[in-house]
């Protein structure tokens, strides 16, 4: 493929998925900062391995390499017992483009219990173990199927599910007592 026809197909895959990567990879590293070094780094990837693209899901494709180039990243450069989490910015941030948000138009203090209620979320979704945050990151957050998380992963849909389902139950519960 010419130079000319790479750039093109790396601009079609790519580039609309973006703002995904961005996202999963805030939820990920925990900050904008890293996140975008993370992005960064797998967009270099992405356009190394663009030319053994074989189509298909081209977000499923991209999150893939962000994920791991996080992981890859984040052993590099944390200490192994640090492990941050993103914030839910990323949700008013998916609500705009999708034409919702959060009530502000009920006045000051519904504004205001929503944002304790994002906070609580939050928090929440930080003190769910690893495999449980990412799985309902990826089904929740960035709307990935059962079937494209199994493959990211690399574990049956089964447990895909079984996380999923582990996931928000343990959300539940912990909202439950916090209310």
């Amino acid at each position: 493929m010419s130079e000319r026809a790479l750039a093109e197909r790396f601009n079609q895959v790519v580039l609309p998925h973006l703002g995904d990567a961005l996202s999963l990879a805030r939820w990920l590293t925990g900050n904008a900062a890293d996140a975008e070094d993370v992005v960064q780094d797998a967009c270099i990837k992405a356009h190394a391995g663009i030319s053994g693209y074989a189509g298909g899901n081209a977000r499923a494709w991209l999150l893939t390499i962000v994920r791991n180039t996080s992981y890859t990243w984040m052993a590099r450069n944390r200490p192994r017992a640090m492990m941050a989490v993103g914030d839910l910015g990323d949700l008013d941030d998916m609500a705009a483009a999708h034409g919702t948000s959060l009530p502000d138009e009920d006045g000051p203090e519904a504004s205001l219990i929503a944002r304790a209620d994002t906070a609580a979320l939050e928090a929440a979704i930080a003190a769910l173990p690893q495999p449980f945050r990412e799985t309902l990151v990826l089904r929740d957050i960035n709307g990935l199927s059962y079937r494209e998380i199994s493959a990211m992963l690399t574990v049956p849909i089964g447990t895909v599910m079984s996380r999923l389902a582990r996931a928000r139950g343990l959300l539940a519960s912990e909202l439950g007592r916090a209310s």
